[in-house]
């Protein structure tokens, strides 16, 4: 059946552009995302599939997922939609290619709560701001205009370290990570960087070349193991043979990233750091 002569059952109006439905030719739920869409329709009303005004229909993964964004969305103010769209549509020019469709949900539910606490004067602390600052440039320059979007409508005033948060929903929209591993693979950069600290008896300067760096090859590593989209190291045996304290520390790093991710740490990437670490203490060593 083709979409065209689908027919899709409103459960709910999200905002002028998202609608929740029920229907099309596997009976499962959707959001449909156009605009307008949401406007004239009406609860339990029925949406046509060959509707011009559609512009993505997708299916969240279960039931669960499914009921957690009923509920966050449910009391969604329209501006917050509106403004979603905006920011939506200036990651969609910065990065032609698909985003990621939770980012129509995840978002206006994130930036109403950020919204929420800055009126009730709850503190927003971001622990891993400025390596978010130099991990994604592009995504935070796109984060702080989004934060002055919000500002100029809810009369707020969003601090830098919420800025860091809207980075990680920009970057999970272009790169399909979830932003809670995102924030999880920040907590473990941070440990493995103080690892590197202690065991390697340096102290980096921060935001020097070498710093961001590091933090930069741990951050895509994590990444590169978490979606198992790992790279060749043709080198495995010459950094074994020849960096051998580097690859020490290198598989104690890796235990603590498979302790902490519950996935085994590939060899290559095991090598991987311990090459970066082996530059780092070089140009450590020059400097003193």
């Amino acid at each position: 059946m083709a979409r065209e002569s689908e027919q899709f059952q409103v459960q709910r109006v999200i905002g002028n552009n998202v609608v929740m439905v029920h229907g099309g030719k596997n009976g499962k739920e959707y959001v449909i995302i156009g605009k307008g869409i949401g406007f004239a329709v009406k609860e339990s009303g029925i949406i046509e599939g060959d509707d011009t005004r559609i512009e993505k229909l997708f299916r969240l993964e279960d039931r669960e997922e499914w009921s957690q964004y009923q509920i966050l969305l449910e009391d969604i103010d329209p501006l917050v939609m509106r403004i979603t769209d905006e920011i939506i549509a200036d990651i969609a020019f910065q990065f032609p290619d698909k985003l990621n469709d939770k980012i129509y949900l995840a978002l206006p539910s994130h930036i109403q709560f950020t919204i929420y606490r800055l009126r009730n004067g709850m503190d927003i602390v971001n622990p891993f701001l400025e390596e978010t600052k130099m991990t994604f440039p592009k995504e935070y320059e796109i984060a702080y205009r989004a934060a002055e979007k919000i500002n100029a409508e809810f009369q707020v005033q969003v601090p830098e370290d919420e800025v860091g948060f809207l980075t990680y929903h920009v970057y999970s929209a272009v790169s399909n990570v979830p932003v809670g591993q995102l924030v999880k693979a920040s907590n473990i950069v941070s440990e493995l960087m103080d690892v590197i600290r202690d065991e390697g008896n340096i102290t980096f300067e921060h935001g020097s070349m070498n710093h961001v760096r590091l933090m930069i090859h741990l951050r895509f590593s994590l990444e590169r193991i978490l979606q198992k989209s790992f790279i060749d190291n043709p080198f495995v045996k010459h950094i074994k043979k020849e960096y051998k304290v580097e690859y020490k520390l290198a598989q104690k790093l890796g235990t603590i990233m498979r302790k902490s991710l519950d996935v085994d740490i590939p060899e290559e990437e095991l090598c991987f750091m311990a090459m970066h670490l082996h530059r780092l203490f070089q140009t450590s060593r020059k400097h003193k």
